[in-house]
C-alpha cells in the first residue's frame, strides 16, 4: 500500500514545531563562551593594574606668593616640584593653575617664562622667593625631580586669595593624562 504524499503548507499555515523545537541546538554551549568570558576579564584586570600601579608623576606646591593688582585681581607665583616615578620621560606641554575659593573655582594658564624678569621689576615682592621658572617643553627623565616656578593670575583680590579652599598646579604631558598637584 502507498503512502500518502505529506500536505504541502501553505505561507499562512508554516509548522513551527521545526525551528522552535530544541534550544539546545541552536545556542552556542555554554562553557566555551564561560572560558572566553573569563579569559578576557583576566586581561582586562591585568591591564588595568599595571596601568595604575604607578603614578604618572607626584610632586609638592613648595611656596605661593601672590600681589594684589589693579582692581580685584591677584599674580601669583607657585614654586612646585615634580617627580617622574614612571619608566618614560614625561614631556610638559602645557601648565595651568587652578584657585578653588568660598567665590568659585578659577584657572589660568601659566605665564611664559620671557614675561617673569617684567613681572618682578613691576612687583618686586612676586620675586623675593623667586626660582627658575617650570617650561613647556621641559624634558623630565624617569626617576628625575624638576623643580621650578610657574606665574598665573586669578580674578579675586587679595583677601579672598589668602582664603582659598585649594590651589593646584596642572600639568599636562603630551601623551598622558594630566597631573593635579594640588595644596590645601
Amino acid at each position: 500500500k502507498k503512502k500518502p504524499a505529506a500536505a504541502t503548507p501553505d505561507a499562512g499555515h508554516v509548522p513551527m514545531g521545526e525551528e522552535f523545537d530544541r534550544a539546545k541546538w541552536t545556542l552556542p554551549p555554554w562553557q566555551p563562551v564561560a572560558i572566553a568570558l573569563a579569559i578576557v576579564a583576566v586581561v582586562v584586570l591585568i591591564v588595568v593594574w599595571q596601568l595604575s600601579l604607578k603614578p604618572l608623576a607626584v610632586g609638592s606646591i613648595d611656596d605661593v606668593t601672590a600681589v594684589q593688582l589693579p582692581g580685584d585681581n591677584v599674580l601669583v607665583a607657585v614654586q612646585v616640584t615634580v617627580t617622574n616615578p614612571g619608566r618614560k620621560a614625561l614631556w610638559i606641554h602645557n601648565l595651568k593653575g587652578r584657585l578653588k575659593t568660598d567665590k568659585g573655582e578659577f584657572s589660568d594658564d601659566a605665564a611664559s617664562p620671557v614675561d617673569f624678569e617684567r613681572y618682578f621689576q613691576g612687583f618686586p615682592d612676586l620675586g623675593q622667593h623667586a626660582i627658575d621658572p617650570l617650561k613647556v617643553e621641559t624634558k623630565i627623565a624617569p626617576g628625575a625631580t624638576e623643580r621650578g616656578m610657574i606665574i598665573v593670575s586669578f580674578p579675586v583680590n587679595k583677601e579672598t586669595f589668602d582664603k582659598r579652599q585649594a590651589i593646584s598646579v596642572i600639568i599636562e604631558p603630551y601623551d598622558q593624562r594630566a597631573v593635579v598637584i594640588t595644596k590645601q
